[in-house]
C-alpha cells in the first residue's frame, strides 16, 4: 500500500485514466468493426472520418501506437474506396 499522499492520489488518477482509455479504445474498436462490416459505400464514407478521428485521438494520447493508427487508417481508407 502507498505511504505518501501523492502516491495515493496517483493510484486514484491512474485508475480513472485506465477506465477512460479502455472505454475509448473499446468504442473505437467497435466503430472499426462496424465500418468493416458495412457494405453500403455511402454509409462507409460517413463513418470513415469519425473512425479516423477516433484513431488519431487514441494515438495522440498514447493509448495506441501512432503507427498502428496509421496502418488502421490506411487499410480502412482502402476498404472504403474499394466499395465505391
Amino acid at each position: 500500500m502507498a505511504n505518501h499522499k501523492s502516491a495515493l492520489k496517483r493510484i486514484r488518477s491512474n485508475a480513472a485514466k485506465r477506465l477512460r482509455n479502455r472505454y475509448q479504445a473499446k468504442t473505437t474498436r467497435n466503430a472499426i468493426k462496424k465500418l468493416r462490416n458495412t457494405t453500403d459505400a455511402a454509409d462507409a464514407k460517413v463513418l470513415l472520418p469519425r473512425v479516423i478521428s477516433m484513431l488519431d485521438r487514441l494515438a495522440k494520447k498514447n493509448v495506441i501506437h501512432k503507427n498502428k493508427a496509421s496502418n488502421n487508417k490506411s487499410k480502412l481508407t482502402k476498404l472504403v474506396n474499394s466499395l465505391s
